[in-house]
């Protein structure tokens, strides 16, 4: 079984157990989030699709810690003008893992 969700403007394939990094939610570590904005569930060769979500489908996860991402680079160079500059960025991300896709049917 699993399921394509929606996490802020990102969708993620998930399925029980599965780790994930998405953009920052205001949970502390250890709470357990429910995720109700299911887009398709694939259960016993049975395909679901919402339209756009399916309304009696939960994710249940839980938060396992707040992280940085990768660091990201950007450098602007201007030919001829001596005039550069570098600035380096870190995407906040919160870390969860998959506990349980509750289905109504």
């Amino acid at each position: 079984m699993y399921a394509i969700i929606e996490i802020g403007a990102k969708q993620y394939n998930v399925k029980k157990g599965d780790i994930l990094e998405v953009d920052k939610q205001d949970v502390k570590e250890g709470k357990d989030i429910a995720i109700d904005k299911v887009l398709l569930l694939s259960k016993d060769k049975k395909v679901e699709v919402g339209q756009p979500y399916l309304k009696d489908v939960k994710i249940n996860a839980e938060v396992i810690a707040q992280v940085k991402g990768a660091k990201t680079i950007s450098y602007k160079y201007r030919r001829r003008k001596s005039s550069h500059w570098t600035k380096g960025h870190r995407v906040k991300l919160t870390q969860i893992k998959i506990k349980d896709i509750l289905s109504g049917s």
